[in-house]
């Protein structure tokens, strides 16, 4: 069976308008976000992407919501003698079967350190919400010591990499998650890494590792 490729996503969402400045692409945005004084707020990109045609699209084209997404992962993290370890592959196969491929040039953004596992499952799940990545790359207030945060932009520059929009439930705090999992690729590459110094909390000495990766 034939797949079909997404629409490009970014095209239609930049140039970006966010606090009285206009951002031409998805880096450039994301930059903005983490050098800012203070959070940004992911309702407001959500509001912008629930009223893009394209994303509508995306989500309602999709038959991957946030309960199969739980349930998918989960099985995932099972261990080896779970009582039935066949399990995961055959949901993988029947999901692989309704996945699209992601377009050229889209933008995705991850929070957080990649695991290491990402490179042997070939799953990662990311957001096309910058400020969503920012927020949940905040260290923990309840770690001992403050951990570097850290962002990750992901460029899809590879023609045949498999993913799925998820689709959150509206009346939830996930509608701003406005996630994208992958479920499938080649190579994970690391081209740049760049330290932001962020101009809130001034009051702490703290900068932000921004890494860009490039996904085929």
């Amino acid at each position: 069976m034939s797949k079909s490729t997404l629409a490009l996503l970014d095209s239609s969402l930049y140039p970006q308008r966010w606090q009285q400045q206009t951002f031409a692409t998805p880096q450039a945005l994301l930059v903005a976000m983490l050098s800012a004084e203070s959070m940004p707020d992911a309702r407001d990109f959500t509001q912008q992407l629930l009223a893009n045609e394209v994303y509508q699209d995306w989500i309602n084209s999709s038959v991957f919501g946030r309960y199969l997404h739980r349930n998918f992962t989960a099985f995932y993290r099972q261990s080896e003698d779970s009582f039935n370890t066949d399990m995961p592959a055959l949901f993988r196969r029947e999901l692989t079967r309704h996945a699209q491929y992601l377009p050229l040039g889209q933008v995705l953004f991850f929070a957080g350190d990649m695991p290491k596992q990402v490179r042997q499952t070939k799953l990662l799940t990311t957001t096309v919400n910058p400020a969503t990545a920012i927020i949940d790359a905040q260290p923990s207030s309840h770690a001992v010591q403050s951990t570097q945060m850290v962002v990750n932009q992901l460029t899809i520059v590879g023609k045949h990499l498999l993913g799925f929009p998820i689709r959150h439930n509206k009346r939830t705090s996930e509608r701003i998650r406005n996630e994208v999992l992958i479920l499938d690729f080649q190579q994970l590459t690391l081209v740049k890494e760049t330290q932001i110094q962020p101009k809130k909390r001034s009051n702490i000495d703290e900068t932000i590792l921004l890494r860009s990766y490039e996904l085929r």
